[in-house]
Parts: structure tokens; C-alpha cells; sequence
């Protein structure tokens, strides 16, 4: 007899168009584990409020990645796809876990301490966003979520959390087979850490950003693509000499789209001597026309109805609120606070 599926849980901030670090590092994957996985994917708006202050930019960044899930292959009937502002449990989530976690804990999140050492304005929401990010995880019971090796720290950052909680309410550290703590409570998420992609560097050699400006959009036009391909920065070695392919931008980049056979091409083309970096700029440039040109009518299909787009995120909320409820309910029960379902 085969039993539930297990259910995985991610998000992506609505802060312009989804880049090529974005596809491989998130979209792709979760894709590929709504085919395994009861899949909730859910669009962080909210968290976009730290850095985001234009409203209408809000509103098409958040439709810009629903579409661009969808045309990657996600069908939302099957996953549930949501923004996250639709589901005001989130915050009250957020606020019950952050009355039982110490400031001491924040000041160690990566995100803090990259805004402190670039002397940017921090605010309260890049402060509280990782209680926020665990809100986002706890509320629908989620057994597993996908990170990157450099997301880690939200996961156990979350499951840090639930022990707070559960032990300050609930006084039992103990969980059963599946995670929950007995009793009721919170129940304690697992990591599954993608390893395949690992970072995808932006035309700087930095890790892919829109905050670096360094990033290349899924669904820009191709010359829009091409321009920024081409701007990816090399050293100066010339045209006719042999090149290292494992310290090159420009290939790190081909082999997310390239199979092996294409992959090991151009590494020899490299190490051959008289293939430029123009050369393999143009081959990453077509490779990747190759593989979005095929996406880019749904996509832009889909940002031409924008009704459609919120039908289907006014779906995946309310599937996501039945899920949401129950949750707040055993929060609510736990801390003293009163019933939502007896009023």
C-alpha cells in the first residue's frame, strides 16, 4: 500500500524578472519534485517589502514569477502555487515563533550580517525576516524543503524555532517518526540540499543577483540576453592561446544547459587554443535560446491575462488556507489564544 506523498515547500521573492540563477537554483528543481512531492510553492511578497517600494512593481514581479513557474512546466493544478500575502495566518505565525526567539539568533542570519558589513539601511523586516521564513515553512506542516547548500542556515534556523516554541508551550522535546512534537505543537521540517546546481555565478563571477545587478532574466528578449551574455566578464587571455575552462564564468554557465557530450566540447575548445571567449559567449547565448525560446510564449501568453494568473493564485491560496488553519489552530491552542473555529 503506498502512502501520502511527503510534502515540499518553497518560495521565491517577486523582485523582477526570474534570472538564470533563479531557474536552476529553484524553479527547475521545484518543477521537477511536484512530480514526487505534494508540492506547495508560494510567491514571498511579503519578504519582497524589505527591499521593494514601488506598488506596481510589486504586482507584476509577483505575476512574473507565477508565469514563468508555469511556463517551466509546474501545473498548478497539481501544486499549489500562492502568494504569500494572501494568507494572513503568515503573520501571526511569525509574530507567535518571534516572541520566543532571541535577537541573539537573528544577528547570526547571513542576510543580517551582509546588510550590517555593507553599511545598508537594515530594517525591522530584514531583521525578522527569518522568523518569517520559518512562519512561511511551519504553517503548512511541510516535511522537507529544498535549499541550497547556502540556505541551510533558514532551515536550521526554523527547526530552532520549533523547539523554541514547542518547548516554551508545550514543555516535551519529543517528536514522533514523522516530526511532530507529541502533544501537538509545530512539526520539524527536513532539508533536502539540491547539489547539482550549487551557485550560479552572474556576469561578475559573484553569485547571480538582481542586487548585483549581474544577473540574465529567463524571459528577457533575446537581445536583451545576448547583450548581457556578452558583457560576461573574462580575463585576458588571448584568442589563439590554450584557455583553463574550470576558472571561466562562461563555461560554469554552459554547463547548466549543455548536455555532457556539448559540455566536454567546449572544455577542449578551451583547452585546444584558437577559440576565443566571443566564441563561447555566442555557444552559452545559443544554448540558452535553445532551451527558453520554447518557454517564452506561455510565458508571455500568461502575463497577457493577467485575470487567468490571479484565477490560479486565488486557487492555490484558498488550498493553501485549508492547510494553513488547522496549523494556526493548534498554535492558537497551545499559546492560550482563542479559537478562530468556535467564533
Amino acid at each position: 500500500m503506498v502512502g501520502p506523498r511527503l510534502r515540499a515547500l518553497s518560495g521565491i521573492k517577486p523582485t523582477g524578472m526570474p534570472h538564470w540563477g533563479n531557474h536552476f537554483g529553484m524553479i527547475a528543481p521545484a518543477v521537477e519534485m511536484s512530480k514526487a512531492y505534494e508540492s506547495f510553492y508560494f510567491i514571498a511578497d511579503l519578504h519582497a517589502l524589505t527591499t521593494v517600494r514601488d506598488a506596481e512593481k510589486m504586482r507584476t514581479d509577483s505575476y512574473q514569477v507565477a508565469a514563468t513557474l508555469i511556463a517551466a512546466g509546474l501545473d498548478p493544478a497539481e501544486a499549489v502555487l500562492w502568494r504569500q500575502s494572501d494568507i494572513p495566518e503568515v503573520c501571526e505565525l511569525a509574530w507567535a515563533l518571534g516572541c520566543v526567539t532571541g535577537f541573539g539568533l537573528l544577528e547570526r542570519a547571513h542576510a543580517y550580517k551582509d546588510a550590517r558589513a555593507h553599511e545598508r539601511d537594515v530594517n525591522f523586516g530584514v531583521v525578522g525576516s527569518p522568523v518569517l521564513m520559518a512562519a512561511d515553512i511551519l504553517l503548512y506542516d511541510a516535511d522537507v524543503v529544498p535549499v541550497g547548500r547556502d540556505q541551510i542556515q533558514h532551515l536550521e534556523m526554523t527547526r530552532d524555532m520549533v523547539g523554541f516554541f514547542n518547548q516554551a508551550f508545550l514543555g516535551d522535546s519529543r517528536h514522533d517518526g514523522e516530526g511532530r512534537w507529541l502533544g501537538g505543537g509545530l512539526k520539524l521540517p527536513s532539508a533536502v540540499v539540491r547539489e547539482a546546481t550549487g551557485v550560479v555565478p552572474g556576469i561578475d563571477g559573484r553569485k547571480m543577483s538582481k542586487s548585483y545587478d549581474n544577473h540574465i532574466p529567463v524571459f528577457g528578449s533575446p537581445k536583451e540576453v545576448r547583450k548581457r551574455v556578452m558583457a560576461i566578464v573574462t580575463d585576458s587571455t588571448p584568442l589563439e592561446a590554450p584557455k583553463d575552462p574550470t576558472r571561466c564564468n562562461v563555461v560554469a554557465l554552459h554547463r547548466l544547459f549543455a548536455d555532457a557530450a556539448g559540455h566536454a566540447e567546449l572544455e577542449a575548445r578551451y583547452r585546444g587554443g584558437g577559440y576565443g571567449y566571443g566564441h563561447a559567449k555566442q555557444a552559452l547565448f545559443e544554448q540558452s535560446e535553445a532551451t527558453f525560446a520554447p518557454l517564452r510564449g506561455r510565458f508571455e501568453a500568461l502575463m497577457a491575462d493577467r485575470d487567468g494568473l490571479e484565477d490560479i493564485l486565488r486557487d492555490g491560496a484558498k488550498r493553501a488556507r485549508a492547510v494553513a488553519e488547522p496549523v494556526l489552530e493548534r498554535v492558537r491552542a497551545a499559546v492560550g489564544l482563542p479559537s478562530r473555529v468556535s467564533r
